[in-house]
Parts: C-alpha cells; sequence; structure tokens
C-alpha cells in the first residue's frame, strides 16, 4: 500500500500536481470536504480513509485522539 495525502485547507490546491509528479498519491481537502470543517473532522476523515494529512497547521497535532 502506498502513502496516500490530503492537503488541509490552510495549504494551496497547487500542491496536489507536485506531489503527484513526486509520485504521492494526494487530493486537497476542499475536493473531498467541507472547506470549513473542523481539524477534527479532516482527521476523522484521513483515518477513515487510511490518508495522511499534510498541513501547515501549527496546532493539528493536538486534535489527534
Amino acid at each position: 500500500m502506498s502513502l496516500r495525502l490530503v492537503i488541509d485547507m490552510n495549504l494551496s490546491p497547487e500542491w496536489i500536481p507536485l506531489l503527484e509528479r513526486a509520485g504521492w498519491s494526494a487530493v486537497h481537502w476542499s475536493a473531498v470536504g467541507d472547506p470549513r470543517a473542523d481539524d477534527a473532522i479532516i482527521m476523522d476523515w484521513a483515518a477513515e480513509n487510511k490518508h495522511v494529512v499534510f498541513t501547515h497547521d501549527l496546532d493539528f497535532s493536538a486534535v489527534w485522539r
């Protein structure tokens, strides 16, 4: 199984083609969920869909349960 990334809303969707050219599977959160979703919702989605969250949000790690 390969690593799959979900790019957080605080990062540009322009990350997607860059990551894909490097061989990574990536999707921007705005393509799969509500752009106004709380961090916990994004983390839950990532866990359920076997993705790693790629973010620049300094307090994102506080969400992990």
